[in-house]
This record gives C-alpha cells, sequence and structure tokens, in this order.
C-alpha cells in the first residue's frame, strides 16, 4: 500500500451509506471513512494500489501502464473487475 493514510473505503469489508459513513460487513455497524481502520482491513482492488498504476503528478488521477495506450485512470477507481489488476 502507498503512503497515504488508510481510510474505511479503502477496505473490502465497507459498504458506503453516504459521503461520510459506511457499514462494515464484519461487524455490521456504522463508521465513519475517516475514522481509523480495524486489524481486520482488506485492501480493496483500487487503481492506485495495482503495480500497473503511475501517478502522473495531479492528486487524483494517473495512468494505467498495462494498456498499450496508457489511459489516464482515477487513482480511487475500484478495480473488483479489472482483469489486468496486479498487487504492487
Amino acid at each position: 500500500m502507498s503512503q497515504e493514510t488508510l481510510r474505511h473505503n479503502d477496505c473490502l469489508n465497507f459498504v458506503a451509506v453516504d459521503v461520510t459513513k459506511g457499514i462494515c460487513r464484519r461487524t455490521n455497524e456504522l463508521v465513519l471513512i475517516d475514522s481509523e481502520v480495524c486489524d481486520c482491513f482488506t485492501p480493496l482492488p483500487k487503481c492506485k494500489n495495482c503495480a500497473f498504476f503511475k501517478e502522473d503528478g495531479q492528486e487524483t488521477i494517473g495512468t494505467c501502464t498495462a494498456e498499450k495506450n496508457q489511459p489516464w485512470t482515477y487513482k480511487d477507481l475500484i478495480a473488483v473487475t479489472c482483469e489486468m489488476y496486479a498487487t504492487k
């Protein structure tokens, strides 16, 4: 994982309710997105966690180097269905 702070919406067990909170699938409790993650944190596949993601110096956008034409992509794009996703 990168140097940035982990948030609940980076966890596979998190289900968003609105922009500030969600439900933990493990405990069925409401959690704030910005609160500390628990010991059962399971990384959600996102472009920013992929070995093929290259930062472009912009805050939220980078490049997917897995594709031949290297398209831009959002860092927080969920990559659960991406066939080229590879952990760092």
